[in-house]
């Protein structure tokens, strides 16, 4: 269910973009248990990531995701963003980002 939340929220990004910019790389690769993708366009615009589906046909089954995106900003500096996505939430990362103080 996360997963498909990221992919939304990333296919709103792509769909918000100006119509002058165009796909320049695309790649995926789909199976029953696993998945990867990768993508970028002309205005500087990056995406990839890898799935894969844990303890498959148990209770605790749940798919595991590591990925990234880029973008370049308004103000031109491209912010980059490292996640994770699996049974304990999505983990982002990047160095615009705030860090939650430790517990």
């Amino acid at each position: 269910m996360k997963f498909v939340i990221v992919l939304a929220c990333l296919a709103a990004v792509a769909f918000a973009a100006p119509a002058e910019v165009t796909v320049l790389r695309s790649d995926s690769e789909v199976g029953p248990e696993s998945f990867s993708y990768a993508s970028e366009t002309s205005d500087g615009t990056k995406a990839e990531a890898q799935g894969q589906l844990k303890n498959v046909g148990t209770e605790q089954e749940a798919i595991s995701v590591r990925g990234s995106f880029s973008f370049v900003a308004d103000d031109g500096q491209t912010y980059t963003v490292n996640y994770v996505a699996d049974e304990n939430g999505f983990q982002p990362q990047g160095a615009h980002l705030p860090v939650a103080p430790e517990a």
